[in-house]
């Protein structure tokens, strides 16, 4: 039997969904991987710059310091940031850092958790992490607790991928003869809102709240045809509300 830890958020929509949270297996793959990546990198930097097997000039050394240094701290918090809460390590084995909301890890957050490495690593081999990780009740090592995020598991395969924004124009084009004045500036809010971040969830709770969008606001759309997914639906709700507006 599979067991797997979940956590159910409530989103700004007022649809709860369920996240599942990565264990420390999965975890460790990700940061060995990630590992081999940097080290690749850094012993690059040391060819380049000279300064292996202790050779070097100082000011070789002082640039390779700060080569390591962005090396080992900027990598996560540049993938994590520009790249939806995944480094290479967390995309290779299908995981993603999010906030404990829910939404996309920002720059301080990743920052603070990044930071806290520090800590977690000690006293050797992530002791006090992988501790943290086992007995908070979101798998949560220190650095997560401080920075307010979640490590979970990312499955893309129940989810398409978004549509490119220049598509709008297509969008409005199917949307023809919609008549969608009763829906409200605040509901379409919501679906927008929806649009914009559903990329960050996982294939299940992507679908329920997009299905449970769909069913609250179809009785409000004159002229929509039948047999629309909930998502495309939802696309030319936005793209024919943003033409009359």
């Amino acid at each position: 039997m599979e067991y797997e830890d979940r956590v159910r958020i409530a989103t700004p929509e007022g649809v709860d969904v369920e996240l599942t949270l990565a264990g420390i297996g999965s975890r460790f793959i990700a940061a060995i991987l990630d590992l081999m990546l940097q080290g690749a990198v850094l012993l690059a930097a040391a060819v380049l710059l000279g300064v292996t097997s202790g050779g070097g000039s100082a000011l070789a050394t002082a640039l390779f310091s700060i080569v390591a240094f962005l090396i080992f701290f900027g990598y996560d918090v540049l993938f994590e940031v520009r790249s939806r809460g995944r480094t290479l390590g967390k995309r290779w084995t299908g995981l993603r850092v999010v906030q404990t909301g829910g939404r996309p890890i920002t720059f301080i957050p990743s920052c603070v958790r990044n930071v806290m490495r520090l800590v977690d690593i000690l006293p050797a081999f992530y002791a006090i992490g992988m501790l943290s990780i086992f007995v908070t009740a979101r798998n949560q090592r220190l650095g997560d607790l401080a920075a307010g995020t979640l490590v979970v598991r990312d499955r893309p395969g129940g989810m398409r991928a978004s549509r490119a924004s220049g598509e709008l124009a297509l969008a409005q084009a199917r949307a023809d003869g919609w008549d969608v004045s009763s829906v409200s500036a605040q509901d379409i809010g919501t679906v927008r809102q929806f649009l914009t971040r559903r990329g960050d969830l996982a294939g299940g709770p992507r679908e329920e709240l997009a299905g449970e969008l769909e069913r609250r606001l179809r009785p409000l759309v004159a002229g929509a045809p039948e047999g629309l997914d909930a998502e495309e639906f939802l696309e030319r709700l936005s793209a024919a509300k943003a033409e009359r507006s």
